[in-house]
């Protein structure tokens, strides 16, 4: 930890299998630092994470062991799967052990990145054909054939598949942290099995939020200023205003009454330099299962 934020490193990730001594010993030296770290775990439960004091916590309620029947101290469940099952059959989003979980993100200010898109392609025949085939032209052929026969063994298991029960909890999970004050940011982890690609996954997340219960409004500002606040740099980009960095994306519609109009780029800006938007996806155009 160290060593790496002397090499210039502005901010940690701990994963899966990292000890609740190894966890809190990175805490402590990424703050000495004045450094955040953030988490995707599974040895380690969000309430125990907070109280060491990480920052933030990736992907929500469904890496989140502490409440599995079976969970040992600092071990991740072996297969991860198990424990997803038992929280989509049994967890109760507004029960008392996740709202007590929730208060004590809040209270030690701990924010959380909703993932709803890499969730969704892993849901029986939910992600839309249209959405994927919109990202098709990037990829290899064989990262698409990949994809399409990893939907159809998603789809073949679909009787025996929590994803779906889980994706509902987690959205569920997301309106009472975030109706309990929390700070809930969101990206499209493109990660999975490749069926979610940076862009076209973010466009897709947004409109999972609209469809989760927040408004676009509210959707587009945990996208947006809610990252830049966790970041601290409210003051150079999340929303606009004169003198912040010109980062935009102008879209075709108005998203703030159709979130599906986030689909619709005419133009991105990067510190005030415009792009072309489809010049800009056909210069990747092969690329995705390459690099």
């Amino acid at each position: 930890m160290n060593y790496w934020a002397g090499e210039g490193v502005t901010s940690f990730k701990a994963y899966n299998f990292i000890t609740p001594e190894e966890l809190k010993a990175s805490i402590e030296a990424a703050h000495a630092h004045g450094l955040k770290i953030t988490g995707h775990l599974c040895s380690i439960g969000f309430t125990e994470a907070a109280d060491m004091g990480i920052d933030n916590l990736e992907h929500g309620i469904f890496v989140d062991t502490e409440f599995y029947s079976d969970k040992k101290p600092g071990t991740c469940p072996m297969p991860e799967r198990m424990a997803v099952q038992e929280m989509a059959d049994k967890l109760d989003m507004a029960g008392p052990q996740v709202m007590a979980m929730i208060r004590d993100l809040v209270a030690h200010h701990v924010a959380v990145t909703s993932t709803l898109s890499i969730f969704e392609s892993f849901v029986p025949n939910r992600t839309p054909m249209a959405l994927l085939e919109r990202e098709k032209d990037s990829m290899i052929p064989e990262a698409w054939a990949g994809i399409l026969e990893t939907r159809a063994e998603i789809a073949a298991q679909a009787d025996k598949s929590p994803w779906a029960a889980a994706f509902k909890k987690e959205m569920q999970f997301e309106k009472e942290f975030v109706a309990a004050g929390g700070l809930l940011m969101a990206g499209c982890d493109p990660t999975g099995y490749g069926a979610i690609l940076p862009g076209f996954g973010d466009q897709r997340n947004l409109e999972l939020l609209v469809e989760e219960g927040f408004t676009p409004v509210q959707a587009i500002q945990i996208y947006t200023q809610n990252g830049a606040k966790y970041l601290g740099r409210e003051d150079r980009i999340g929303t606009i205003a004169v003198g912040k960095q010109a980062d935009l994306v102008v879209v075709a519609g108005d998203p703030t009454k159709d979130i599906s109009d986030v689909e619709h780029v005419t133009t991105v800006f990067k510190h005030g330099i415009g792009y072309d938007p489809v010049k800009l996806v056909n210069s990747v155009h092969g690329m995705v299962g390459i690099r």
